[in-house]
């Protein structure tokens, strides 16, 4: 029992009538179990914030590298890419997505258990009617009596929640219904965040296609041109045979390409809660450019992303769990009444003279339970420390994926920039080296090393890109992801 705190209060006695002495004995005794019964929670283990994010100079410095924005993001983060195509899939994402019409469901379920809950507070009533007609032996000429025997009576009964058991019940539904609303946020915007970077890794693979069937038709050209050079005496076979491994190779990679944009958009149809077969989305090949992404401090990201919301709820519902667990030690109070009619003639059965009824308490406490309610109360206890690393952890988990992306956002522009340089110089090196192979100043050893010199520089900058926008797609996500407290 919790100790209660001293104030230096002067009370002046006060004489009570014996009778009365017992009233407020047990007045008493019930107001300091009531007392007992009330567990608090404790508040919830927070993480320190730092003023701002560890990496936040790796995106004031990609910042200053593209047009910046301080506009607020909103829940639509994705139009930030300015591609129609991609809110088209979004707005259908919404309607169609098994994953969020499961989270839905799981809401409607919360909320029936969180109005049952609240329904557990009030009385219930029940209307009884009878009837029976009965023999039993007698003195009378067939030596039996009968009799008939009628009743119409209403029942009520009603739990005192004296030591908040029901209350905290209503507690733990409401938080698990707010932490079910907070779920199925937490699920849209994971399902957003995870069409968009399907969708931009369709687009990649869509440029990356378009790379290899030029790659392709070039080295098919160059094919052409040795052969005819060999025929000509002025190339040897084994300039033929790379030419041809250069053709085949990017053949088996331009396939490779086809169907991994193939599985990318059948995945795109999944997430939109259709079959493949019902879904094409034309080839375009164009990847959209990677927006500037608004600062945002640590704390705010804390007060926008659901899943920590649906973890405080949750820390919240375990702590009123105990309250249920520790209220057992109480007894269960109920206050009970009957009023009806009960006679053995229908024509008089609501008369005055048949009316019966009773009122009164009941009182039921569990006097030995093997440790089984203490065992509830730790196990309680514990859940709700899980519930608290639980929370921690996903604050912990939702700063490092800023931070994470904020080290990668930061370093890419600069990549990018080195990237497209080393591409147009593999470029002009691919050309000088073709002029001087049809010079015959070199073998076509040095022509094929200069062609997977260029595809490979091209392949990267594409790779960089779709970093960048993962990166970019990941920030949004925690910035217009909010949720309603």
């Amino acid at each position: 029992m919790r100790a209660i705190m001293k104030k230096n209060i002067n009370l002046r006695p006060v004489s009570f009538p014996s009778s009365s002495v017992p009233r407020l004995a047990v007045l008493t005794l019930v107001l300091l179990l009531s007392a007992c019964a009330q567990t608090k929670a404790p508040p919830p283990a927070t993480v320190p914030l730092t003023a701002e994010f560890k990496e936040a100079s790796y995106w004031k410095s990609a910042q200053a590298t593209r047009a910046s924005s301080d506009a607020v993001v909103s829940e639509s983060w994705w139009e930030m890419f300015n591609d129609p195509v991609l809110n088209e899939l979004q707005q259908k994402l919404l309607l169609g997505n098994e994953n969020l019409k499961s989270a839905a469901a799981q809401i409607a379920n919360a909320k029936a258990v969180f109005k049952a809950s609240q329904s557990a507070l009030w009385p219930t009533v029940s209307l009884n009617a009878g009837g029976t007609r009965s023999g039993n032996p007698g003195s009378g000429q067939n030596g039996r009596t009968t009799s008939n025997s009628y009743s119409l009576a209403v029942d009520t009964s009603w739990e005192i929640d004296l030591w908040g058991r029901l209350s905290k019940a209503t507690d733990v539904a409401n938080a698990s219904l707010q932490a079910s609303r907070d779920d199925y946020d937490a699920a849209r915007l994971s399902a957003q965040a995870t069409l968009a970077q399907t969708y931009f890794a369709m687009r990649v693979a869509e440029a990356q296609q378009a790379i290899l069937q030029r790659t392709t038709a070039s080295n098919q050209r160059s094919l052409e041109l040795t052969e005819a050079r060999y025929k000509a005496g002025v190339a040897g076979q084994s300039d033929v045979l790379q030419a041809k491994i250069q053709v085949t190779t990017g053949q088996v990679q331009l396939k490779d390409a086809v169907a991994q944009r193939a599985q990318l958009e059948h995945a795109i149809a999944v997430l939109l809660g259709v079959t493949p077969a019902a879904l094409n989305i034309n080839n375009t090949a164009t990847l959209p450019a990677a927006p500037a992404v608004p600062v945002l401090i640590p704390a705010t990201l804390l007060e926008r992303r659901p899943d920590i919301a649906a973890a405080e709820r949750k820390l919240v519902a375990a702590y009123a769990q105990i309250g249920i667990k520790d209220a057992a030690f109480f007894p269960d109070i109920s206050l009970s009444a009957n009023a009806g009619y009960r006679s053995s003639s229908l024509s008089k059965l609501i008369d005055a003279p048949n009316l019966v009824w009773s009122l009164g308490p009941s009182l039921l406490l569990s006097v030995f339970d093997g440790g089984a309610r203490q065992l509830a109360s730790d196990q309680a206890r514990a859940t709700a420390d899980i519930a608290a690393s639980t929370y921690r952890q996903t604050v912990l988990t939702s700063l490092q994926e800023v931070e994470d992306n904020l080290v990668v956002l930061g370093q890419l522009d600069a990549e990018l920039q080195w990237q497209t340089e080393a591409l147009q110089a593999a470029q002009r090196n691919l050309e000088i080296t073709q002029e001087q192979y049809k010079a015959g100043t070199v073998s076509y050893l040095n022509v094929v090393t200069s062609q997977n010199a260029a595809l490979s520089s091209e392949s990267n900058l594409l790779s960089i890109r779709n970093r960048q926008l993962a990166a970019t797609n990941i920030l949004l996500k925690n910035i217009g992801g909010r949720w309603q407290k």
